[in-house]
């Protein structure tokens, strides 16, 4: 895939970018290493205080970012400010926390004084996607970078503006050269990335088939991964909800980033009292979305990122029709310039289909019938997903029960799916494994060492304090 930006709206192709050789990866690599020596070292209050420039200059920069990312991958302007405001608000929230996060813990016991000590393991890879060309690489490399860690970025193939705008930002937000780079490089040369020693761990954000490939690799060398691989995510609907917020929060929940959220609602799973009429108010609230240009503050849902995922999209949705899927809204490619894809609704869906099996990562809603809160849970636990889950209902015992038994890595009640900086992200089963962001996802990317000094309680030294240090610079 050449590394361009192609601007979904109207199909013109941008700028486009010669792929780095293999003497310039060495290069970046061995810039990677020598840097890890040095920040390592570093203290927490020099760490924060790089973050929180960077947090600085994106929100001084704001609307040429935005503007950047939406000419880019087509995601609504507004959207793409406040995909920069959460960059900003997941740098500040680990240049706050992240020296509480990895302070020393004691364990002591009968005979030894005992602690654990976080320590930064290297350089890491970070395989990132383009749906939040943003906000996926700084909600990973905050944290790492505030644990010691260097950060080499190999960003999607058609957002390389955003991969070095990223890198850009970093640098001029006074982190030392070599710390973070951007690896403008082909698909077929991560493996030796990972491979590589230097390479010392690596996440990837994507499709269920990179991240078995790229898992396997890691795994191979010995080194740690972390996947987030997307989902199909469930929307469940009791009749003790309340059907109007449900209603407007599952509309805005499918449609966002023009379908293109991992944790986007994908399947409606509604209560057979409720179901028929909560069906027609989405279609008709689908119908009357306004499609268009990204830039124009009127438009609701814009273009998908690419021509390949358009097709992707709508091959879906005409083999779950033949499958015997029944239509209600939508279901074919806009005739106009750009990748445009109308708002589609899905009901009576095969099990055979791959709108009942697959994730469809477009404006297509798939909707299910079911008897009680039992049988939607049935229905919603019958994929081989399990990022995140929405279910709607005021009845506490049902709370209970969602809370419990939906197999998910995220549960949100009468909410919508959403990250925040301060709380845990990741799924189960094939949605992938390990955590981002909250105190989990900065210790995924660190050695959990434990220090256990023996003798008796007067002969045991202290453990040196960790205030305003890196664990790394403790000795």
């Amino acid at each position: 895939m050449p590394i361009a930006s192609i601007n979904p709206t109207t199909s013109e192709t941008l700028k486009e970018f010669a792929a780095i050789d293999s003497r310039q990866i060495d290069e970046k690599l061995a810039s990677a290493g020598r840097a890890f020596q040095s920040h390592r070292k570093s203290s927490f209050e020099e760490r924060a205080n790089w973050l929180g420039a960077a947090a600085d200059l994106l929100e001084k920069e704001k609307t040429q970012l935005a503007r950047m990312m939406t000419l880019e991958m087509g995601k609504l302007l507004g959207a793409a400010e406040d995909e920069i405001t959460k960059c900003v608000k997941g740098c500040r929230f680990y240049a706050e926390n992240a020296e509480r996060f990895l302070s020393q813990q004691e364990i002591p016991t009968e005979t030894a004084r005992n602690y654990v000590r976080y320590e930064p393991i290297g350089p890491v890879l970070a395989i990132m996607p383009w749906n939040f060309p943003f906000w996926q690489v700084f909600r990973f490399a905050a944290p790492a970078l505030m644990a010691g860690n260097v950060v080499l970025l190999k960003h999607a193939a058609n957002v390389p503006q955003c991969a070095l705008a990223i890198e850009d930002v970093f640098r001029r937000a006074g982190f030392p050269d070599g710390v973070v780079q951007t690896l403008l490089i082909e698909t077929d040369a991560v493996r030796s990335l990972i491979d590589d020693p230097r390479v010392k761990a690596v996440t990837l954000t994507g499709s269920e088939r990179a991240g078995s490939e790229v898992a396997s690799a890691a795994a191979r060398q010995i080194k740690k991964s972390v996947l987030e691989l997307g989902g199909s995510d469930p929307f469940l609907l009791m009749a003790s909800a309340n059907l109007e917020a449900a209603l407007k929060t599952g509309v805005a929940a499918r449609i966002q980033n023009a379908g293109q959220s991992c944790i986007a609602a994908k399947r409606f799973i509604v209560a057979e009292k409720i179901y028929d009429q909560f069906i027609a108010d989405f279609v008709a609230k689908m119908r009357a979305l306004k499609v268009g240009d990204p830039l124009d503050p009127a438009t609701e849902i814009g273009p998908l990122a690419t021509e390949a995922i358009l097709r992707g999209v709508d091959e879906q949705v005409q083999k779950s029709i033949a499958a015997g899927a029944k239509l209600l809204s939508g279901g074919k490619r806009i005739d106009r310039p750009g990748f445009f894809y109308e708002p589609t609704v899905l009901a009576d869906i095969p099990r055979d289909s791959p709108a009942y099996r697959e994730e469809i990562f477009g404006p297509v809603a798939c909707f299910f019938r079911a008897k009680d809160a039992a049988e939607a849970i049935e229905i919603a636990n019958d994929s081989s997903f399990g990022l995140g889950a929405s279910a709607w209902t005021n009845d506490s015992a049902e709370k209970e029960l969602f809370a419990r038994a939906l197999e998910a890595g995220m549960v949100f009640i009468n909410s919508m799916v959403a990250s925040d900086p301060r709380l845990p992200f990741g799924g189960a089963k094939r949605s992938g494994f390990g955590r981002e962001l909250g105190a989990e996802g900065i210790r995924e990317f660190v050695n959990i060492k434990t220090v256990s000094v023996a003798g008796p309680a007067g002969d045991r030294p202290e453990a040196p304090s960790s205030k305003h240090q890196a664990p790394e610079k403790l000795q």
